[in-house]
Formats: C-alpha cells, structure tokens, sequence
C-alpha cells in the first residue's frame, strides 16, 4: 500500500486554500505512474515524495503533465512530513526538486511554515493578442519569466471579474497567466491576483505558491517594501505572505490536513 494524504495548503482553515495530494514513496515510480496517480486525484497538483540520504525527492504533476515548480503542494509535502512524524518539528523539511534544492521551515507556533524558493522576476513582454483576447483588456503592464505572463490591471475589482476566454490562453506558450492588481482601501493584503493554466490542465489555481515567486519581486519594486501579503482571490481564496531576499523569496502560509489513505500498489 502507497500512502497518499490530500492537504488543503495557504489557509488555516478545511476546505479553503488549495488542495493538494501528497504521495509517499519508498523511492520515485516511473513518470507514467506518477502521471496517471495525478489524474485520477485530479487537483491541481499532486506531490510526489521519497527520502534520500540528505532529504527527499520531490516531483509534481498536474492531471496533464508535470511541472517544475510548485508552492501549495511542496507546503503540503513539508506539512505531511511533520504530521505524520517522518520529520521532527525542530528539523527543517529540504526537497531536491527541478527547481533546485527547496527547504520548509516550521516556525515556533507550530502553525506557520516558511518556504525557501528561487525568484522568478517578470521582465516586460509584449502582450500576444490572445493574451489580450484571452483575458478581454489591454494590460497595464505585461511580463514573462520562464514559466508564466505576469499581468498588471487596472483595479483590484478588474481581477476579481475576470472570466478568460480559455480557448485563448490556451494558445499562449509557457505553463499560465498571473493577473494581479494593487490591493484597494484598507485591505489586509497589499496586492490581489488570480492564476490560469489551461494548458497544464487546471483552468484556476486557487492558490500558487510558484505565482508569488513573480508577484514578490514584482511588488516589492512597485510598492518599495520586501515583506508584503498577497490574496489570490479565486473562489477558495487563500493568503500567501512573503519575503524577498536578494535572489530567493520567501513564502508563508498555514496548512490544513483533510484526508488520509492508501493506494494499492498497482
């Protein structure tokens, strides 16, 4: 029997956030396994975890394919970890992943966690028109990095009313579409978004980790501070703290265990 826990990750709450399974291995199976595990769980993510003599291996997979970064389901993975005593609380979580070594730290009130990842900085792009027939707007601001488009609107009520045009976006190449905007009045975050993978096979994330690695360093610039929140105002919703540091980001949210099983061993 595989072990395999879903775990709703950036909230503190059950049901809120983003869900994410993580699977537990004695060493990784074959990418073909770990891809159809992906679509029978269907979120957005799945992680797939196995130790090694200085950490563990991580991958993950959408239903569709597999991606090189992703925040929610490494803070499942970490979460995991220490819920079912495969870490001590004290011992940092460090995953060898596609992006590099990522490490998850469990802070003192045993609720938090704190994620070393790399920063992804959007440089300026030219809007493609099916980004712009896809999201239905000029952008005020349009970027690239190596995964996503980040797009700057107007208003925090633009975000919040986008309804894409998939067939769209999905001509664009890259994983997705981050669209955000300054937070409005006197929000308990600072800046607000919303994030499209229509070709990964998740139309809305409800929350990205991978996303603030671009909106940290984006908004830092913008608004001159290094230690902001963010709301990705999906219709789950979830809060993403951060901290940019040089070339890395830090990531902070809270997680939620929802479930736990076994996976026969086919």
């Amino acid at each position: 029997m595989v072990p395999i826990y879903i775990v709703d990750a950036f909230t503190s709450e059950a049901f809120g956030g983003n869900p994410a399974a993580v699977c537990m291995l004695e060493a990784l199976s074959d990418e073909g396994w770990m891809q159809k595990v992906a679509a029978e769980m269907n979120l957005s993510e799945t992680a797939f975890v196995a130790p090694r003599e200085d950490g563990y291996e991580l991958r993950w997979f959408t239903p569709a394919r597999e991606v090189d970064l992703c925040g929610h389901a490494t803070l499942a993975a970490a979460f995991v970890l220490w819920k079912t005593e495969r870490l001590r609380l004290s011992q940092a979580a460090a995953f060898w992943t596609k992006s590099g070594v990522l490490t998850v730290e469990l802070g003192e009130d045993e609720a938090e966690m704190t994620m070393d990842f790399p920063s992804e900085p959007p440089a300026p792009a030219k809007a493609p028109e099916a980004l712009i027939e896809g999201l239905g707007l000029i952008p005020r601001y349009t970027g690239r990095n190596r995964m996503d488009y980040v797009v700057e609107v107007d208003s925090e009520q633009t975000v919040r009313g986008l309804k894409p045009d998939f067939s769209q976006l999905c001509l664009l190449d890259g994983r997705g579409v981050i669209v955000t905007a300054r937070a409005e009045g006197q929000a308990a975050y600072d800046f607000v978004s919303r994030a499209f993978y229509p070709n990964a096979g998740v139309l809305e994330d409800p929350v990205t980790g991978s996303a603030h690695c671009a909106l940290a360093p984006y908004w830092a610039k913008r608004l001159h501070r290094d230690e902001l929140v963010g709301y990705q105002a999906s219709a789950r919703g979830g809060f993403v703290k951060v901290k940019n540091t040089m070339d890395r980001v830090q990531l902070i949210g809270q997680a939620v265990l929802l479930m736990r099983g076994e996976l026969e061993e086919i």
